[in-house]
């Protein structure tokens, strides 16, 4: 049980059992406890929490609330809760209820599940959210200028020996065991460029290289790799993968963090038709503003809050929200 849930169920056992015959001051408000010189009422013990922790309470009960009633809980969402923790447990081991704790702010696996689910939800109504913001003027332009067909090439991945650095090393003697390893790489990559430069069967060199060199999973099939397209590869690869022309291959070696690449473009098809295309774009599109966007949530949770007609009576919480809600899109008065 979170924080705000622990402070006010205790709250309100403690109402209750003040109501069991409770003395009562002068105005008829009843007391929680009293001494020499002062006392305190159940009403001043209400407005104090409501001031300390009910906000960010009801803001939490608000957002749980909204969530459950958009997102049913389905059974792949089940699955996916429970892989999560599954994997949290491998992770952490025996130290997974201390972990839970400290890093989640819960203290069993229950209201950890119960987390993990929100935040399933909430990151669904972010990209419902996004997904309303992209036009069909962004569609058309992604098409066109873009979106592309599926790549098929041979790769060769020459990854840097860093298996002389230990962990005992000081940092300065591990970055220049680094350098020297990328150098080392770096130096191997671009040999290889120039036994293709030199061959006249120029793919077929490529993939005899590839078996022997490449660092890959590939490797086995001459550097050949499944057909792919924008958003699969690492950006330098996916950059350099398109520059190319069909039956070009790279004239240096392509950095990445996984090493240096030399890439063979074998083929591109043509891209589909914008009709059938539109739907993945429109992903693709809304996945961007999910990335590029900070406060995404923010909006995405105040948009549900106006599907349900979310009003707020108690005056002084509804300053809050709206210096909260403006806080949360970053403006500022």
């Amino acid at each position: 049980m979170n924080i705000f849930k622990k402070v006010f169920v205790g709250f309100f056992v403690l109402l209750l059992l003040v109501g069991c015959g409770a003395p009562k001051i002068e105005d008829g408000k009843e007391l929680l406890f009293k001494m020499k010189g002062a006392n305190m009422t159940a009403q001043e013990l209400y407005e104090d929490l409501k001031f300390n922790y009910g906000f960010a309470y009801m803001i939490n009960e608000i957002n749980i609330k909204l969530l459950n009633q958009e997102y049913k809980t389905t059974s792949d969402m089940k699955q996916q809760v429970e892989a999560q923790i599954l994997s949290a447990k491998e992770q952490m081991g025996s130290d997974f209820a201390e972990a839970i704790q400290y890093y989640y702010g819960v203290s069993t696996e229950k209201e950890f599940y119960e987390l993990l689910e929100m935040n399933l939800k909430k990151s669904m109504a972010i990209k419902d959210y996004a997904l309303t913001l992209v036009t069909e003027e962004d569609i058309k332009a992604y098409y066109d200028n873009i979106a592309i067909g599926d790549i098929t090439a041979y790769h060769i991945l020459i990854k840097p020996d860093t298996s002389a650095i230990k962990d005992t090393m000081e940092q300065d003697e591990k970055d220049k065991l680094t350098k020297e390893a990328e150098d080392k790489a770096l130096t191997k990559a671009k040999d290889l460029i120039k036994e293709i430069d030199a061959a006249s069967n120029k793919l077929d060199t490529f993939k005899e290289l590839a078996k022997k060199h490449s660092s890959d999973g590939s490797a086995a099939e001459g550097g050949k790799l499944e057909p792919f397209n924008r958003g699969v590869m690492v950006k330098s690869f996916e950059e350099a993968s398109v520059s190319l022309k069909v039956g070009e291959y790279t004239k240096e070696p392509v950095k990445s963090e996984f090493g240096y690449h030399i890439i063979y473009k074998e083929k591109q098809d043509e891209k589909g038709k914008l009709d059938d295309l539109k739907e993945e774009i429109k992903d693709i599109l809304a996945e961007e503003k999910v990335a590029n966007t900070t406060n995404m949530e923010a909006f995405a949770m105040e948009n549900l809050r106006e599907t349900y007609e979310l009003e707020i009576f108690d005056p002084e919480m509804k300053i809050r929200y709206d210096n909260y809600l403006n806080e949360q899109k970053g403006i500022t008065e």
